[in-house]
């Protein structure tokens, strides 16, 4: 088995939008037993934090490369789109 991926997932507050997205990544993940840990983070914080992470989930956009795989959050919201956003995310991953 792989090394655990570590995930972000960052939105304007780090409260409910980027919790509901990691906690619906981290619980697909569980499903397919893919070595992830999905954490929620407040964007303002991703700058300083975003050595740490693998993959980055963006929910708003932060303006900048930041140099990670990132994959796009809104769909996990919307469910447009989410099937492939995950099969991307699985590619890091594996």
């Amino acid at each position: 088995m792989s090394d655990i991926k570590r995930i972000f997932v960052a939105c304007g507050s780090g409260v409910a939008t980027s919790q509901t997205v990691a906690s619906k990544i981290a619980s697909m993940c569980e499903d397919e037993n893919l070595p992830v840990s999905v954490e929620a983070v407040d964007i303002k914080s991703l700058e300083s934090i975003i050595d740490q992470c693998d993959i980055y989930v963006s929910i708003v956009s932060s303006g900048q490369d930041l140099g990670k795989p990132t994959i796009n959050g809104i769909a996990f919201l919307t469910g447009i789109g989410m099937e492939e956003e995950f099969e991307k995310l699985k590619s890091y991953v594996l």
